[in-house]
C-alpha cells in the first residue's frame, strides 16, 4: 500500500468518487505537467453538506469541516488525474479558497487551514502550498466553502 494510502486510511478518511461536473466545464485539466483543478464544493455522494454563510448559517467548526470536504473532492479529482498512479504526484502548488460569510468576517485563513490541513497531513511535504483564502458574499448554490487547486505532476 502506498504511504499516501496508510495515510488516508489512518486518518480514517474516504475519498469519494469524483463528483461530476454541474455545467459546460471539465473537473481537472491536465497542461504539461500542472493539473488544474476547478472548484470543488462541500459536496458528499452528489448532495451539498454545508450551505450558507460561515459564521451565520453555520459555525466556524462546520465551516472548517466543508473546507475539509473540498480537499477530499479535490484529491478524488487528482488520483482520478493521475489513474491511481500517487507517484505521478510532484507536489500541490496552491489551493485557492473561497467562504461564504458575512462582511465583517474575518477568520477565511481558520476556515481554508481545514483544507491545508488534511492535504498536508496526507502528502506532508508535497502537500505543502501556496494558498489564498477569501470571503465572499455568495458562492454557487449558496454553498459554504469552494476550492480550487493547481498540483504539479509527474
Amino acid at each position: 500500500m502506498h504511504l499516501f494510502e496508510e495515510n488516508i486510511k489512518n486518518l480514517e478518511l474516504i475519498i469519494p468518487e469524483p463528483p461530476t461536473a454541474l455545467a459546460s466545464y471539465v473537473p481537472f485539466k491536465v497542461i504539461d505537467n500542472l493539473m488544474y483543478i476547478s472548484g470543488q464544493a462541500p459536496v458528499r455522494d452528489g448532495k451539498i453538506v454545508y450551505k450558507g454563510k460561515v459564521g451565520k448559517d453555520i459555525t466556524i467548526e462546520e465551516g472548517i469541516d466543508a473546507a475539509k470536504l473540498c480537499s477530499l473532492n479535490i484529491i478524488s479529482a487528482l488520483k482520478k488525474g493521475i489513474d491511481g498512479n500517487w507517484n505521478r504526484l510532484d507536489s500541490f502548488i496552491k489551493i485557492v479558497g473561497y467562504v461564504n460569510c458575512k462582511e465583517d468576517f474575518t477568520d477565511q485563513p481558520k476556515i481554508i487551514n481545514g483544507a491545508s490541513d488534511i492535504i498536508v497531513n496526507i502528502f506532508g511535504e508535497q502537500g505543502r502550498h501556496t494558498r489564498v483564502a477569501v470571503g465572499s458574499n455568495a458562492l454557487p448554490l449558496g454553498i459554504a466553502v469552494e476550492i480550487d487547486a493547481i498540483i504539479k505532476i509527474k
